[in-house]
């Protein structure tokens, strides 16, 4: 196992992107960012926490279940049973521009659910994609807009991402 990122190399990945959101969008008025459970809940708290420190404004933050979205569903029917959180957008995601944010980008299985799940509760303006890692392997035309690091991978090495919030310490590890 190797850490690829640590905890400083984290924290200032996602200030650089709060930076690029910032540049991008011209502000944060129209932002809102929606973290896909369980680790991109995390950073999409503290990229708003970046955003209110730049700008002093507070940007809304939401979580997403994507579970009974996923197209791998049944696959794993016949294992237990899956375990089903909490959504909670406790905001219009009506002609905002969404900042979907996940952890590590792959397949693109993830976040095709989870554009799945968005469009359920309202439409957006625009929905912009947030990964932490990408480390390649795209199965779907889903690239992200903001990307902490790219880490190229094999298929069969796997990106493991640890959070405080979490796991009790910030790093990516990258298995064999």
């Amino acid at each position: 196992m190797a850490v690829v990122m640590d905890a400083d190399r984290v924290s200032r990945s996602l200030t650089r992107i709060a930076h690029e959101i910032l540049e991008r969008n011209r502000g944060v008025q129209e932002l809102a960012l929606v973290g896909i459970r369980a680790r991109g809940v995390p950073l999409a708290t503290r990229i708003a926490a970046d955003l209110r420190q730049l700008t002093g404004v507070d940007v809304p933050v939401g979580a997403l279940d994507i579970t009974l979205y996923r197209d791998d569903l049944m696959l794993h029917a016949v294992g237990p049973q899956p375990v089903i959180r909490r959504t909670e957008i406790p905001f219009s995601i009506d002609d905002k521009v969404i900042l979907l944010v996940d952890d590590v980008l792959y397949t693109g299985r993830t976040i095709r659910a989870a554009l799945d799940a968005l469009i359920d509760f309202g439409r957006p303006r625009a929905i912009q994609l947030v990964a932490l890692v990408d480390r390649g392997h795209r199965e779907l035309p889903i690239r992200a807009d903001y990307v902490g690091r790219n880490i190229p991978t094999s298929r069969q090495q796997s990106v493991q991402v640890r959070l405080q919030e979490l796991d009790g310490r910030d790093e990516v590890e990258v298995e064999e």
